[in-house]
């Protein structure tokens, strides 16, 4: 696949790849190595705006490297999901309708668990 062929793909996906890259990473990474690790090829440049929009979303930190940054996971796949999830939430001006919504469109196993996680058996 080209690289622009990649970034076409939703920002949602290709940051997945990147926190997952991190995530699984022992240490620090700069983007390069980030980029090496994702199956997407991109470049360079388009792994550090990923970077650079996860950091500024609060889902990766960095500190200062030889040359540029290195990342590191902040939050897992898990947290930014909910964090897009919230993010959605805050933009609509009637919050109850949009839960309600989007209860009704929860399967039962789906609907159990959130019942289950909101009477306290949080993970």
């Amino acid at each position: 696949m080209t690289d622009a062929a990649a970034e076409r793909r939703p920002a949602g996906e290709l940051e997945a790849s990147v926190l997952a890259a991190l995530c699984a990473a022992a240490r620090p990474q700069s983007a390069a190595e980030v980029r090496a690790a994702i199956p997407q090829e991109l470049a360079r440049t388009t792994v550090a705006t990923l970077l650079a929009r996860l950091h500024d979303k609060g889902a990766v930190g960095r500190t200062p490297g030889r040359r540029g940054f290195l990342y590191f996971a902040v939050e897992d796949s898990h947290g930014l999901t909910a964090r897009r999830m919230h993010q959605e939430l805050e933009q609509d001006d009637d919050r109850s309708i949009v839960l309600a919504r989007f209860v009704e469109g929860l399967d039962p196993a789906d609907e159990a668990e959130l019942k289950r996680l909101l009477e306290g058996g949080a993970r």
